[in-house]
This record gives C-alpha cells, structure tokens and sequence, in this order.
C-alpha cells in the first residue's frame, strides 16, 4: 500500500506542476496549435517489484506435489524504449496505442516450505507490452490510463545446498497489463512522462530441466505478478 501510495502521489505531483506551467503562460500561447496527434519514439527507465508465488510442484509421483513450497519476492531496476501513436479529437479526448520493451534485472529467492537445504530462484529478463491508451489534454498536459497485453521473459532454478543448482527453466510467459501516468510536451517534439503499470502473469506450469542425469524430469506451478514505475522522454514526430 506504502509503494502504491507513493505512485499516486508522484502522478498527481507530475500532473500538477504540469498544469501550473500552462497556467503561467500568456493566453496566446495557451491558444496556440498544440495537439498530441502523431507519433513518438523514446526511453525510460524505473524500478520492478513483484511475486513469483506459490511454487507448487506437479511431477506425477513426485515429492510434494500439490503442495506449496512458498513464494519470493523480486525486485530490481528497469529501463528500455518504447513507441506509439496518438490521435486528439477536438473535445480534448486523446486515444492511442504503444509498444514498450524493457530490460531489467528483477530477482528473488526463497528457501523451500517443505524442504531441508533447498532454494528456489527466479530472474526477469524483460518486459514487452502492446496497449491502448485513453486520456484526456490539457493543452501541454496529458493525463491517460492504459492497458493490454504483456510478455515476461523469466528464468527459474531450483538449488540444493549438497549439488548446487538441480534444475533451471526459461520461458516466456503472456498475461496482461493495467495502469496510467501523465505527460507534459515541453517542445512539440519532446514530451516526458511518469506511469505506472501493473502486470498479470496469471499462473503456469514450469518444466524445470535436469542439470544432473540421475535427476528426472520436473513441473512446478508458478504464479508471476509484477510492478514497475517509470520515468522516460519521448521524441514526437508526425504532428
């Protein structure tokens, strides 16, 4: 609630230093042809916070399964780009879409519930995400919620204290995102912005591959959230 509560209030602080630049300028200026119709290119970057909860295995036979080992926590820094288009219809109203990708560092750890010696580990690589965005301009301010489809790349490993790592796995895992954020045009080609987004990975089974050839095969359910809040510049083009 701590870190939620902080997002908002740094939205609504972006949002308000916004509106009081356009406040302070002259009324020939605050009239002048200023739309966010048109395409962008640029980067960001922020932090992640998330859940790789539950862990449960489901190898046929197996040890525990059904049965939770626990879950972790990840956390780390992210940055990358992203593009999109705008269009602003007369009232104010500003519709668009955008493509984000993002590289980061995100990890956790936790020892096994049920286990003696064991520790499971899980890594985000990136971030991608495809939404649509819905706002409304205040001439150079732009306010908006977003959402749509999202893709995490992750690695997972299981390790033992007597062999070191037993199993590893990557996959890339489909799910959804919501947020929103705010962005001030403080050019009419360059615009910055903060948001916030919250990502859904839902739950998937794992096949965890064998790194010693007495081991078998393994599956383990693993539930994957995440949050990230960001801070980027955007070149716009088109207008």
């Amino acid at each position: 609630m701590k870190r939620h509560g902080l997002v908002t209030a740094a939205l609504v602080t972006f949002a308000s230093q916004a509106s009081a630049t356009d406040l302070g300028t002259p009324a020939s200026d605050r009239l002048s042809a200023w739309s966010w119709t048109g395409c962008y290119l640029g980067a960001h970057a922020g932090g992640l916070w998330g859940d790789s909860d539950k862990w449960i295995p489901r190898t046929p036979g197996g040890a525990f399964e059904g049965v939770s080992l626990g879950g972790h926590s990840v956390d780390g820094i992210i940055g990358g780009v992203q593009g999109g288009c705008d269009y602003q219809a007369a009232s104010g109203v500003v519709i668009g879409f955008a493509g984000e990708y993002g590289w980061t560092n995100a990890d956790g750890t936790h020892p096994s519930a049920r286990e003696t010696g064991v520790f499971y580990h899980s890594e985000v690589e990136a971030l991608t995400s495809v939404t649509g965005r819905l706002g409304y301009a205040f001439n150079r301010a732009f306010l908006y919620v977003e959402g749509g489809a999202a893709w995490e790349q992750v690695d997972y490993r299981a390790s033992t204290t007597m062999i070191g790592t037993a199993y590893r796995a990557s996959d890339t895992r489909s799910g959804w995102t919501i947020g929103g954020g705010s962005e001030y045009g403080f050019t009419d080609r360059l615009s910055a912005f903060i948001e916030y987004g919250y990502y859904d990975f839902g739950t998937e089974r794992i096949r965890l591959s064998p790194q010693y050839s007495f081991l078998p095969t393994a599956f383990v359910d693993i539930e994957d959230t995440a949050n990230v809040v960001r801070a980027g510049i955007n070149l716009r083009f088109g207008r």
